[in-house]
């Protein structure tokens, strides 16, 4: 029998889950198209949604992802189902574009990547394909996660000094480490071993090509994912990782391997954008003018930063990208919520009216 205590669990989360009788706790680490696989106590068992649960379902949001604490109705003979998620104490979240033509940016939706995690691992190689703005993506999307963000400079045996690249990612970084690391000759993973305690849930976030699987293997002592070569024009990756899945380590940690990302959407981030550019706010409040547009005022403490190198022209382009991607992904996901209230509104009052005439 499977102690779920060493997949996470805790008090609150068995709690939780003895108000719903006649259901087993799990945690869910592999999903696979709406087919997931659970670890319970009877093991790792296929599951698939409760016929029910659609009921209940109203955004993306309430769908599991690896990593959620789910109730299972137990099937030892075939599929068992999945009757509920237990609240998240995190969650990692990027805008889905998917299925949507062109025209149509506002049925955007969310798409969970993980759940339940105590760290983020932002991996980064240290290859041609090196980039910091990428890596300064991920950290703003990282700061209202739940999670503590870690900067993973990998494949750090490619290059013999590597002071420069950890220096520039330390201007987006705030109170995130940034550690370089090499798979192959084991530079940094011993740093690395502090945040990988039993029970604690770490999640692999990165592009293509990033060592993602290296690494895991690496950690794991064996092979547990398939790892490819990246391409040598360019240094960029190839899909390793297909789909989400969660691993135990010999350590007792959990890992959440994902799929490497070209680009990441930025969901819900508006608070984030602020934490993570914190200093370039505070610049801004600075401003003669409440309504300053940082380009010809008199007064405007952004241009002045700028001119005194105070500032640096990268993090205000960042900062005035991320910002209006927030904008824009937070009125498109405001929007179809309110379509969706509004659907479900008439549904409800076609039922009433249909059960008065009945």
């Amino acid at each position: 029998m499977f102690d779920l205590r060493d997949y996470g669990f805790t008090q609150a989360d068995f709690s939780a889950a003895a108000a719903w009788e006649g259901c087993l706790p799990g945690r869910v680490v592999q999903d696979r198209r709406n087919l997931y696989t659970v670890i319970c106590e009877r093991g790792e068992v296929p599951a698939i949604l409760k016929g029910s649960f659609y009921y209940t379902v109203q955004t993306q949001e309430d769908l599991p992802a690896v990593g959620d604490f789910v109730l299972l109705k137990y099937n030892a003979q075939g599929n068992s189902a999945v009757a509920g998620v237990l609240p998240r104490r995190s969650k990692f979240s990027r805008p889905d574009f998917l299925g949507h033509e062109e025209g149509y940016a506002k049925n955007i939706k969310e798409q969970i990547l993980a759940a339940n995690f105590d760290f983020l691992f932002i991996l980064c190689s240290l290859n041609g394909d090196f980039n910091v703005n990428r890596v300064s993506r991920f950290l703003t999307a990282s700061w209202r996660s739940g999670g503590f963000p870690v900067v993973l400079l990998t494949k750090a045996d490619l290059i013999d000094d590597w002071d420069a690249p950890v220096r520039a990612v330390r201007k987006f970084a705030r109170d995130a480490p940034v550690i370089p690391v090499s798979s192959k000759t084991g530079i940094g993973l011993d740093e690395l071993g502090s945040f990988l305690e039993p029970a604690k849930t770490a999640v692999f976030l990165g592009s293509s090509g990033v060592g993602k699987s290296s690494l895991l293997n690496r950690l794991a002592g064996e092979e547990l994912m398939e790892v490819k070569e990246i391409r040598e024009n360019d240094s960029k990756g190839r899909h390793t990782t297909t789909h989400r899945q969660l691993c135990r380590l010999p350590s007792g940690a959990l890992v959440i391997d994902t799929p490497g990302m070209r680009e990441l959407g930025l969901w819900d981030a508006g608070e984030a954008v602020s934490i993570a550019f914190a200093e370039v706010e505070e610049i801004a409040a600075g401003c003669r003018f409440s309504d300053c547009t940082h380009t010809t005022e008199p007064g405007c403490a952004v241009l002045a930063a700028l001119a005194e190198g105070r500032l640096s022209p990268e993090q205000w382009r960042n900062y005035r990208k991320q910002k209006r991607e927030a904008a824009f992904v937070e009125d498109s996901s405001a929007y179809l919520r309110q379509k969706t209230e509004f659907h479900k509104s008439l549904a409800r009052n076609g039922n009433i009216r249909n059960k008065r005439k009945n």
